[in-house]
């Protein structure tokens, strides 16, 4: 705080005699806050885990329900469901104590041999209160250097303990506790979910979580495909969704001949709406805060500057919470934006954007002058073409044709140099946090995102429809549902090649900070003359293969026998590396099948 005191005054004092001082001192002055608000949110613990006494003993918890799940089925006949609730009452024998802390609840249904004896499990939902007895058990951290750190994930949902529990054991207790808000959005989700169910009964799961963000149904093969494949984003609710949904409506509401104020705000109203709805957290409302403030931009009359609101929706989120800038979601989300902003949107400007200009009115010479000489003549070489065209065809048609086929062709090359782009520019966080080099997301990506960009509105307009009369869907959800086996398809024909499956050891300090450079490099250069822009380019693109094809050096002592065990929760794990470097792993642990769990411990662990 004295720190903060310091650079604060000094910014002031400063700020009409060196403005550049002031500014610099200006940022040490948030940065210093931001260090700060850290510091205070870790010291305050996990949440609520002071309150938690974890024991071998089974517990009569009383508890209502703040997120509600989906039934699925568990592989061996049964049914499972999980739940979060937050406790109101602990009971250790004889002894009830008021108690108020998450807890996450899979609740389970054995397969019946007597089907009369057992009522089927039923969904459970927001507010209801419920008594059932369990074993509270603490989130457990694999103990691995650079492991996911499971305990703060919950933690950051409110969670604080685990606990499993038989469905015929849980006692529905009168009364409601919760919002009234959440109440009827989880009542609206729950039937958004019903109406994709009955739109798409084959392809529930994948749309469930592309359209609504509900990945429940998900099973974990999928889940890998499109890991491999670069395409994760496309498979959960994400910031490409609501830039795709809210173009999409602006557009429309343009073309409906509405004035830029109203169709900006209904497009604000309909993205808020929709990421209410999703409730899928963090990265969906950063990219609404973005769009809030890029056509905030629009109606000022100011330029409309990508970069600009970015680092707004930066500003205000870490203000809110300094940690997120710890985060992978926040740092992967904004990188993308900024690679695309800062990067990509450059070179297309110096490149290709040039002669899509060069494409509207054709068939004016007048509008020849305003153009580059070079623009010009490729005018004149269509229109030459289209002449000889037109000896068979006619006069009206092969103009116009001849331009269609030029702006399929600039949109495929701009896609494909975005896309080259992100994945070079992606390739240190991916290789520090998922240890993966995302190898056929280029293709992969240009087959996915266009599809995608079919998929979200024709969905959305088939469960509007659908509201009305599912005769009157049958057309757009025809098209969605096409759009996603095309979108599967690809994903599980890139995503099963071996190739795909690159694994790179964690980037040590010397890459990170020179891919680090080489991307700050690539920023500043792209907008200098074209050969500096190249060299920037060139450098970002030979960091990428660096990180993704460079020589490993293993950590190991020479001449020595080193033993690591590994931390697997369940069995062992040894790894034995020899005096003279040979490595062999004993045992990779796992879970017996009973558990029911789609936790890979050779894949997510080892």
């Amino acid at each position: 705080m004295v720190a903060f005191i310091v650079f604060s005054s000094s910014a002031i004092y400063f700020l009409r005699r060196r403005a550049e001082i002031a500014v610099v001192l200006g940022l040490a002055a948030i940065f210093i806050t931001g260090a700060l608000g850290v510091q205070v949110r870790n010291s305050g613990g996990a949440c609520g885990t002071n309150y938690v006494q974890f024991g071998n003993d089974e517990v009569l918890v009383t508890a209502h329900v703040t997120a509600e799940g989906n039934l699925r089925d568990d592989g061996i006949g049964g049914l499972r469901q999980r739940l979060d609730v937050e406790t109101e009452q602990i009971t250790a024998g004889d002894q009830p104590a008021t108690a108020h802390f998450g807890v996450r609840v899979s609740i389970y249904q054995k397969e019946s041999t007597n089907s009369k004896e057992a009522a089927p499990m039923r969904l459970f939902g927001y507010g209801e209160r419920l008594r059932f007895p369990a074993k509270l058990v603490a989130p457990r951290n694999f103990g691995n250097p650079g492991a996911f750190d499971y305990r703060e994930y919950l933690a950051e949902h409110g969670i604080a303990a685990l606990a499993s529990t038989k469905a015929e054991n849980i006692e529905a207790l009168p009364g409601f506790v919760g919002s009234r808000p959440e109440f009827w959005r989880s009542r609206v989700h729950r039937s958004v979910i019903k109406k994709v169910h009955a739109l798409w009964p084959r392809d529930t799961g994948l749309m469930d979580a592309m359209v609504i963000g509900e990945d429940a149904f998900i099973d974990r093969s999928t889940r890998v495909d499109f890991q491999r494949s670069g395409t994760y984003h496309v498979l959960v609710v994400s910031g490409m969704n609501v830039s795709i949904l809210a173009m999409v409506t602006f557009w429309t509401l343009r073309r409906l001949r509405l004035g830029e104020l109203v169709a900006g705000i209904a497009t604000i109203v309909l993205t808020v709406s929709y990421a209410v709805l999703t409730n899928v957290g963090p990265p969906i409302w950063r990219a609404t805060l973005m769009l809030v403030v890029y056509l905030c931009a629009r109606w000022l009359y100011r330029e409309k500057s990508m970069l600009n609101a970015i680092g707004a929706a930066a500003l205000a989120l870490m203000v809110a919470d300094p940690r997120v800038l710890f985060g992978a979601s926040f740092e992967l989300t904004f990188l993308c934006v900024w690679l695309v902003a800062a990067v990509g949107i450059p070179l297309l400007e110096r490149t290709l954007e040039p002669i899509r200009r060069g494409l509207r009115y054709l068939d004016s010479t007048g509008y020849d002058y305003a153009l580059a000489p070079k623009i010009v003549q490729f005018r004149l070489d269509l229109r030459m073409i289209a002449g000889r065209i037109g000896n068979f065809l006619g006069r009206r048609i092969p103009l116009p044709l001849l331009a269609l086929a030029a702006r399929v062709i600039i949109g495929t090359c701009e896609l494909l140099a975005i896309s080259l782009v992100m994945q070079v520019g992606l390739a240190l966080p991916m290789a520090y946090y998922f240890h993966r080099a995302t190898v056929v997301a280029l293709p992969a990506n240009m087959l996915v995102v266009p599809l995608t960009e079919v998929l979200m509105p024709s969905a959305v307009l088939a469960l509007v429809l659908g509201y009305v009369s599912l005769l009157l869907a049958k057309i757009p959800a025809l098209v969605a549902g096409a759009a996603l086996e095309g979108i599967a398809g690809t994903v599980h024909w890139l995503g099963g090649l071996r190739i795909a499956d690159t694994r790179v050891p964690t980037p040590g300090t010397f890459v990170i900070v020179t891919a680090a450079s080489t991307l700050a490099l690539a920023m500043l250069l792209i907008r200098r003359r074209a050969i500096l822009a190249g060299v920037g380019l060139a450098a970002l693109a030979f960091s990428a293969f660096w990180i993704c094809a460079g020589p490993v050096h293993p950590q190991v002592q020479a001449g020595a026998l080193e033993v690591t065990t590994i931390d697997v929760s369940q069995g062992d794990s040894i790894l034995l590396v020899s005096p003279s470097g040979q490595t062999l792993l004993v045992d990779a642990g796992g879970l017996p099948r009973w558990e029911h769990s789609e936790l890979d411990i050779g894949e997510d662990v080892v």
